[in-house]
């Protein structure tokens, strides 16, 4: 089934965000108290952010852990928003939260990571935006399913809400890996390149799960070319009751943005650069072509070999000779500098392609 076109208010026309990039959405992960709140605010305007944010309620894996103190701390964000003439936003996981931040004038909402996942609760929640003019950010759903994050995507598009975005915050893993959430960056890319339009931001503070890694992430979206950096900041993180080893204070968030990253242009007006980009691209058009000749013909050796084991009533799989294959041409990338991830990846699809091209011969539902 092929995605919906999404009709998508530009990000630079929400009234709340202004070129140039990074956009920045910052604030506590939790709002714990009204001190907390109007003290992390006040270092946040005074650097320049427009957009504060700070989680209400908080959905925890475990019952007992402090989930948000509730609509209540919606009447400190508006607090927030007289004292400082910031713009307030906060996730929302049901019609009830969606109702309470339309009471208060929330500015903009963000469906969480577990919420994208479930296609009633986002069904709900765009429901009860319909008519309304909020902005909401998507995060990625926790698995890895693009078309799950765009369906949530259509969703709240086919309620009627235009100024749409997303963010990355990767996905959960039980690999062991240095971040909390797994990037998957060609996910977000892929989502980038199917719609262009879509405001894009990234979640440094939630996908590395440290600050320590925040720096080298925002430098990675940008560099991507993604638009917006959702960063949490706390006036004390440590003493933060969720999340405080990712919370930058706004004096280091200010350190990070105005000294640290760098925003990447879209295109240059510089000839050298145009006529060295082009040049460049024709060589890979080229190379591109040559490695669709090449995959064909291996291709159809593959349906040839498909034959000859019909023929003579072989199975499919040769795991040992898969085993020795592979091991051959990860050895073979290192002479020329191929990650041995990168390696595994392309032939692994390769051979999957070939043994469902030989099922289809063996099974008689090849048309060739």
């Amino acid at each position: 089934m092929a995605n919906k076109k999404l009709d998508i208010i530009p990000l630079y026309e929400w009234g709340m965000f202004t070129d140039p990039r990074p956009s920045v959405v910052a604030g506590p992960c939790s709002a714990e108290s009204e001190e907390q709140l109007m003290e992390t605010a006040k270092g946040l305007k005074e650097m320049g952010i427009n957009v504060f944010r700070a989680g209400i309620w908080k959905p925890r894996t475990h019952p007992g852990c402090f989930e948000g103190v509730g609509a209540p701390g919606l009447e400190w964000m508006e607090k927030v928003r007289s004292e400082y003439g910031l713009k307030i936003s906060t996730e929302v996981a049901s019609e009830k939260h969606v109702r309470e931040c339309i009471r208060h004038g929330v500015d903009l909402v963000w469906i969480g990571a577990r919420t994208t996942a479930n296609p009633f609760l986002v069904q709900e929640i765009a429901d009860a935006l319909k008519g309304t003019d909020i902005p909401v950010l998507v995060k990625n759903p926790v698995n890895q399913d693009l078309d799950l994050w765009i369906g949530a995507l259509e969703r709240l598009n086919s309620a009627g809400i235009r100024k749409l975005g997303v963010i990355h915050r990767g996905f959960s893993t039980f690999e062991k890996i240095k971040y909390r959430n797994d990037p998957q960056w060609h996910i977000a890319i892929e989502l980038r390149s199917r719609y262009p339009e879509l405001p894009f931001f990234v979640d440094p503070s939630h996908l590395g799960g440290s600050k320590d890694y925040i720096q080298e992430i925002s430098q990675r979206s940008l560099d991507l070319g993604f638009e917006g950096l959702m960063i949490e900041s706390h006036c004390n993180p440590s003493v933060a009751l969720s999340d405080a080893k990712q919370q930058l204070t706004p004096p280091e968030l200010s350190d990070l943005l105005y000294n640290k990253i760098y925003v990447r242009d879209a295109d240059s007006d510089s000839q050298e650069w145009k006529e060295n980009i082009d040049q460049l691209r024709a060589k890979i058009d080229i190379i591109d072509e040559n490695l669709l000749y090449v995959l064909g013909s291996r291709m159809n050796i593959s349906r040839k070999i498909g034959e000859y084991k019909k023929n003579n009533n072989v199975a499919i799989i040769q795991a040992s000779r898969w085993d020795s294959v592979l091991a051959k041409v990860v050895d073979m990338g290192k002479e020329y500098d191929l990650p041995e991830k990168f390696i595994s990846a392309v032939f692994n699809a390769i051979h999957d392609a070939s043994v469902e091209v030989q099922n289809e011969i063996i099974s008689g539902k090849s048309s060739r």
